[in-house]
């Protein structure tokens, strides 16, 4: 049998070429395969979508926003996010007290020990109560809210919005999920900037912070923080966070016209120029000394004596009020404007007193009592070294006795320290609306205390209180404290001691001890020093070249008028100084 013969035949090269082409094609496949699995599992697992799209995780709000529970609502002005939180009780925005206090208006008084919340317009004293409450009055009338105007919290008292916003001019949106309220005191043409497209707002800036709302396209925020590619925002309802910059969009402007009418405030100003001497009179005795410390004084046009003090934590006060002395003042043509201080007394707290509306009452009542009884022409406040204590109290008093003054044709003017940080709890700017004038004391540059020796009132401090206080006072309304003493100063072994001293007294040290007065230009003073013994006195003395440097500031700035601390103090030849100054400013802007 034969053998049958096999060979085999090799493949063409179309066929070769078809096979790499499918082992390529199932290669590629394959690492595609391995690849996607790859990024989905980079996705799901090692936060690859958070990097390149942003998380999506969902903000806890709650947290986030410091919300304590389901009634908590977050709470901002003038689009910049409050520290304290309000709360929602029935549908009603409440905010805590010192939020309303301090970012929308300081009118809105608290006396918690007997629980009364008073709020003053330029004419009446609105009062609340107690709690829990929706009645309120004006005057003797009664008025009712829809909601209870003020509920208790843990630590602070909630005012309902709807109250607030019927006393201060502002605007307001609420919203819910979570509850806020967004709420201006800003009016006109307010700039807003649109989101382009959806865009997350999220806690911090970067992709991977948590979303805390979607903003859809067209909404309005505002923009609070800037950074490289991020930017801190509030929404038109009151939501904080960040957004990515290039989701900004154009500027657009919304325009908000306020419905209320505008606070008229009005006061009695002098047609002259006020020229006003303090009298220090500390018992009944020292009213009878009234011509002899008038004697040889010239155009003075007020005399404020200082004739009551408090005298009791019930609102009780000192009088040395005599109908004689104000009658010899009104012969004359001069305006009795009787003193009130409040450091005569070390038992009485000022803070007591203040911050109590019954011992409050009970103050102004007496103040208004003895002013009509005395036939008075004005009220004079020198409240002094006042603290933290008082808070609001301090302004709150002074609305409320001004409204009085002006409903009994009293003058009230309030004395004051030069601007600082430490005396920004006086108000100045209220009180130019509710008080007549406002009487800066630009004195005591360097006062009993002092760990260094200088002057009482140097011009450039005279200069710079004077500007500061105009920031806040109107120069219609503003009179110059000017002083007639100066302090000798004594320095033994480094230790630094002062006395105050009159002109005469003054001059007469200066004579005893054969010392030489040297003009010191940037001052606007004279300077005199000495030694006696182991001690070394110094002095910069207040005479009338000093005065008459003072008295330009006054010129200058037109101001209402200049008063003297304190009438035996000065020298009588400085009275024709001062007469020069009041007979060429002699019309000042009258009444309005």
């Amino acid at each position: 049998m034969g053998r049958k013969n096999t060979y085999y035949k090799k493949p063409s090269r179309r066929t070769r070429r078809r096979r790499q082409r499918t082992i390529r094609r199932i290669v590629i496949l394959v690492v595609i395969v391995v690849v996607v699995v790859g990024l989905f599992y980079a996705w799901k697992n090692l936060g690859l979508s958070d990097r390149l799209i942003g998380s999506h995780e969902k903000s806890d709000v709650s947290s986030y926003y410091e919300l304590a529970d389901e009634s908590s609502m977050i709470v901002t002005v003038n689009n910049e996010r409050s520290e304290e939180n309000g709360i929602v009780s029935d549908g009603e925005a409440y905010l805590p007290l010192h939020t309303v206090q301090s970012k929308i208006s300081n009118r809105f008084f608290w006396d918690g020990d007997e629980k009364v919340l008073r709020y003053a317009t330029p004419t009446d004293v609105i009062s609340t109560q107690a709690i829990d409450t929706n009645v309120y009055t004006i005057g003797k009338e009664n008025k009712e809210m829809t909601h209870p105007i003020a509920i208790a919290g843990t630590d602070t008292i909630y005012l309902s919005m709807e109250f607030v916003e019927s006393l201060a001019d502002i605007h307001y949106e609420q919203a819910e999920e979570p509850y806020r309220v967004a709420v201006s005191t800003e009016w006109g043409d307010i700039t807003y900037q649109t989101i382009k497209h959806k865009a997350s707002l999220r806690e911090k800036g970067g992709i991977r912070s948590a979303v805390i709302t979607t903003l859809e396209k067209g909404s309005l925020v505002t923009v609070t923080e800037e950074f490289d590619n991020w930017v801190g925002v509030t929404t038109e309802d009151g939501l904080t966070g960040y957004i990515q910059k290039s989701e900004l969009g154009e500027e657009t402007t919304k325009t908000y016209q306020s419905e209320k009418e505008e606070e008229v405030f009005t006061h009695l100003l002098r047609d002259e120029k006020i020229c006003l001497a303090w009298h220090q009179v500390t018992n009944e005795v020292a009213n009878t000394y009234l011509s002899d410390v008038l004697n040889g004084t010239k155009d003075v046009n007020v005399i404020s004596p200082t004739w009551f003090y408090l005298n009791g934590n019930d609102g009780s006060i000192q009088s040395f009020c005599s109908a004689d002395y104000v009658q010899a003042c009104h012969d004359q043509g001069i305006e009795v404007w009787g003193l009130v201080s409040n450091l005569e007394n070390p038992n009485v707290d000022t803070a007591i007193v203040l911050n109590r509306t019954s011992t409050r009452d009970t103050l102004i009542n007496n103040l208004i009592g003895a002013a009509i009884q005395y036939d008075l022409d004005g009220i004079n406040v020198d409240f002094e070294a006042l603290n933290s204590k008082v808070g609001y109290s301090f302004i709150e008093f002074i609305r409320e006795l001004s409204i009085k003054c002006e409903k009994n044709d009293l003058v009230l003017s309030i004395d004051n320290y030069p601007p600082s940080s430490y005396t920004e709890l006086y108000f100045r700017d209220e009180q130019a609306k509710y008080a007549d004038y406002v009487i800066l004391m630009a004195y005591d540059e360097h006062f009993a205390g002092s760990e260094e020796a200088g002057s009482v009132a140097s011009l450039p401090y005279v200069t710079e209180s004077v500007a500061n206080t105009l920031e806040e006072v109107p120069a219609e309304q503003l009179i110059l404290g000017v002083p007639f003493y100066t302090r000798l100063w004594k320095t033994t072994a480094g230790t630094v001691t002062s006395e105050n001293l009159g002109m005469a007294d003054v001059q007469k040290a200066l004579s005893d001890n054969g010392a030489t007065q040297t003009w010191l230009e940037d001052e606007s003073q004279y300077y005199a020093e000495y030694e006696k013994g182991e001690s070394r006195y110094q002095i910069w003395l207040e005479e009338e070249k000093s005065i008459t440097a003072k008295l330009d500031v006054m010129k200058n700035n037109n101001l209402a008028g200049a008063a003297f601390w304190k009438l035996s103090y000065e020298d009588s030849s400085i009275w024709d100084t001062i007469a020069g100054y009041m007979e060429q400013n002699g019309d000042n802007s009258g009444n309005n």
